[in-house]
């Protein structure tokens, strides 16, 4: 038992374990909604669950809970990590953030239009948001499956570009997807914003007001008519985010700390151990920002839990005999299998292509490296999550919906195979594409 154990502990410290559950979570949605439990999966996902108490209560089906709740904290570990990027990370200054903001930006807008170009004058027209985003989960994993091949500069160029695909979707899904709004629930909705700004200022390090305030703002957020996860980016922005402290300064703490145990196991002095804790916790709080521990926190349900179950509950695709023969007869699968594709990697290595041409003519230009990006850029065609995320908020007809994901789900595994494949040609020689090479580039 202890092995198995061990195996388990070893597989989720592994980078691809969330692309790997996300993979099996997929298989086996569509396992079940095309085998004789397609009936039961379909009465699961239409189970009725109330929150609330009497006339101020939410009643939602077990998959609108999922996407409408448990989604807020997948957007909120978002906001987390664009927060981080912004003031610490990789977006922090110009140089560094220059070429994945570029890429970003260029490969969200190329496949939006390629999306539009089909399906102009259709009622399909307002998924065009379906093929923007990056899955960086799956991303991660093909990266992982590379190992050692895949310079670092690489995996934190991929990584930004999706953080900040992130954050374009987020802003899309906040003017775009949005229903009639009830003004009453937001006004709640922007007080509670007010009241976390409060908190903020005043320094409040403890993460449960936020988190209580911030629930309450969830709570407004959808009654409100704009979508709800929109509150757990909101809820991140918010949150305290500071510098981690020096080695002398954790070590001066640390020291106290141990001292203070000493005096307190000589029982003649006044120090006891309750005080020593107490300080300990104290240090624990001051050392890491709220930001930083809710990040940390939430990193595991997100990546384990909730974005598998999320795949489970929205990728349960039938392969009805029509409903295949129609979606290859329609222009909302081609728009979104050409949009993820082939829009992506044109429009992120366009960006990158203009920037080096024009701007940036000392950066490294190697054969190598163009054959690395062009790697990198098809990976970006794996839409997987926020495409099916976005699908739910176009369209209500189960058919559309389905027609929607069949598409997503061919681009996503072309542009997955076809990444692996030319990243894997691409770092043959690693001395080609090592750190120094880009270093010009901020990365």
């Amino acid at each position: 038992m202890s092995n198995l154990t061990k195996s388990i502990e070893t597989f989720f410290k592994k980078d691809s374990a969330p692309g790997i559950l996300l993979m099996i979570a997929t298989i086996g949605a569509l396992i079940v909604a095309n085998t004789p439990l397609n009936h039961f999966y379909h009465t699961v996902m239409q189970l009725k669950f109330e929150m609330g108490f009497e006339n101020v209560y939410i009643s939602k089906t077990l998959h609108h809970w999922v996407n409408d709740g448990l989604m807020a904290l997948f957007f909120l570990l978002v906001g987390l990590e664009i927060k981080s990027e912004l003031k610490f990370g990789r977006l922090n200054s110009f140089k560094s953030a220059v070429f994945p903001v570029a890429a970003a930006v260029s490969g969200a807008l190329f496949p939006a239009i390629i999306y539009f170009a089909f399906n102009q004058n259709t009622d399909y027209v307002k998924g065009w948001a379906i093929p923007m985003a990056t899955d960086i989960a799956f991303v991660i994993g093909i990266l992982a499956m590379l190992g050692s091949r895949m310079p670092s500069w690489a995996k934190v160029f991929i990584t930004t570009i999706a953080v900040v695909d992130d954050l374009i979707a987020v802003l899309v899904i906040a003017f775009f997807y949005t229903d009639e709004i009830n003004f009453s629930a937001l006004g709640i909705a922007g007080a509670c914003t007010v009241v976390l700004l409060i908190f903020n200022y005043k320094g409040v390090n403890r993460l449960t007001p936020y988190l209580i305030v911030g629930f309450v703002m969830w709570w407004a957020v959808l009654t409100s008519g704009i979508h709800a996860t929109i509150a757990g980016v909101i809820l991140a922005l918010t949150l305290p985010l500071r510098q981690e402290w020096e080695l002398d300064k954790i070590r001066r703490y640390a020291l106290r700390g141990y001292h203070l145990f000493r005096e307190a196991k000589d029982h003649t002095l006044a120090m006891t151990s309750t005080k020593v804790h107490d300080y300990l916790e104290r240090t624990q709080r001051e050392m890491e920002s709220p930001l930083k521990r809710l990040e940390r926190k939430l990193h595991g349900l997100v990546y384990f839990f909730i974005m598998p179950l999320f795949a489970f509950v929205n990728a349960g695709i039938i392969f009805d005999s029509q409903i295949l023969n129609e979606a290859f007869h329609i222009p909302i699968t081609w728009g979104i299998i050409v949009g993820l594709l082939v829009g992506k990697p044109v429009g992120i290595m366009l960006a990158i292509w203009i920037l080096l041409k024009f701007f940036y003519k000392n950066m490294p230009q190697t054969q190598e490296i163009w054959r690395l990006l062009f790697g990198i850029s098809l990976l970006c065609g794996i839409g997987f999550t926020m495409s099916l995320f976005i699908v739910n908020l176009s369209f209500d007809n189960r058919v559309i919906q389905e027609e929607a994901k069949i598409g997503i789900l061919i681009a996503s595994l072309l542009s997955g195979i076809l990444g692996y494949l030319v990243l894997r040609n691409a770092t043959r020689k690693p001395e080609a594409i090592t750190e120094d090479k880009m270093s010009r580039m901020g990365y």
